[in-house]
């Protein structure tokens, strides 16, 4: 069973983000699962806070990535870019920087993201690059979903209701997990 672990670049109740990630539950491909992360109660990033210790959120969070066979995230693009509170997450991730190459190093991530934009989340999406790069991760780049005007794409219940985005949804998942399977350590 290949287990993929998703993290929700938004904080929104009515995320399109995170309503691209449950459908992505749904469209999973045969002997992979989904499960959904939040990154609501991550604090902002202090370095006299993780002096006295990372905090539980944060702990519990490192310890479902490093459990995951694979990382999708789930980007929103604010100002052509990556969101803060996005970021901070992984900032905290990596912290202590003992600590990141066990989180993050080699790790097979892979992004996508929705936008009601008229480009997607393109700009945020480029913005990870060197992010992923700075922390060792590997990112899958056979596939790109980036979901524009996703008002409407999805219904007023964040149910996604456009069958092109659907089809590209299941074929982005298809060629992700077979990248994790392929790339499985021994």
């Amino acid at each position: 069973m290949t287990k993929i672990l998703g993290i929700s670049g938004s904080l929104r109740r009515s995320s399109y983000n995170s309503a691209l990630l449950r459908a992505a539950g749904k469209l999973m491909p045969e002997n992979a699962t989904l499960e959904i992360a939040s990154i609501r109660g991550i604090p902002l990033y202090d370095g006299d806070v993780e002096a006295q210790g990372i905090p539980p959120s944060v702990s519990q969070l490192k310890e479902a990535v490093i459990a995951a066979d694979g990382i999708l995230l789930c980007t929103p693009e604010y100002n052509n870019s990556i969101p803060g509170v996005f970021k901070n997450t992984i900032d905290w991730l990596s912290r202590p920087a003992a600590d990141s190459r066990r989180v993050f190093g080699g790790r097979r991530f892979a992004i996508i993201g929705a936008s009601p934009g008229g480009f997607g989340t393109i700009m945020s999406q480029a913005a990870w690059l060197p992010v992923m790069r700075t922390l060792g991760a590997q990112l899958w780049t056979g596939g790109r979903l980036m979901v524009s005007r996703a008002n409407n794409v999805f219904d007023e219940a964040g149910a996604l209701k456009d069958p092109t985005v659907e089809e590209l949804l299941r074929q982005f998942l298809a060629g992700y997990v077979s990248f994790l399977r392929a790339t499985a350590p021994p």
